[in-house]
């Protein structure tokens, strides 16, 4: 029988905290509220404004786009952290993806500018389509603060 190597053991990856929401708009203050009480105390100064209000607009596009309440789908949130970023996953079963438009001159500002804030605020963002149905929009703010 071969000596026991010692290898040095690599950090263990942050593992994402998950949520899942009913597809309705009371679960938007759910999901600001979580993403903030999961946030790491030493970053709330930093991020915990910009994150609530990244999950705000993902999660209010993902009710109103991507499920049916009378179908009693979900919507799923993620939080981690990972390569200098906090990155938020917002998941709905929905076909399609955002896209990114701007505003038409003289429109109201009460609606249609969520994908803009979100371009915005993070450092990047992107639609990643799942396995099985719908997609996922994940937005990255990094950990320094720029």
């Amino acid at each position: 029988m071969p000596p026991h190597r010692c290898h040095p053991t690599p950090p263990l990856p942050t593992l994402p905290t998950r949520w899942a929401f009913p597809a309705h708009p009371r679960s938007v203050p759910r999901a600001r509220r979580a993403v903030l009480d999961a946030l790491p105390h030493r970053h709330r100064p930093r991020l915990g404004h910009d994150l609530q209000l990244l999950a705000s607009e993902l999660v209010t596009n993902a009710v109103r786009h991507g499920t049916r309440p009378a179908e009693d789908h979900r919507v799923e949130l993620l939080l981690w952290p990972a390569d200098g970023h906090y990155w938020l996953a917002v998941s709905d079963p929905g076909p399609g993806s955002p896209v990114l438009t701007p505003a038409p001159p003289g429109a109201p500002a009460c609606g249609g500018r969520g994908l803009l804030l979100v371009d915005t605020l993070s450092a990047a963002w992107g639609v990643v389509p799942r396995r099985v149905c719908g997609k996922a929009v994940v937005a990255g703010l990094p950990l320094d603060g720029r």
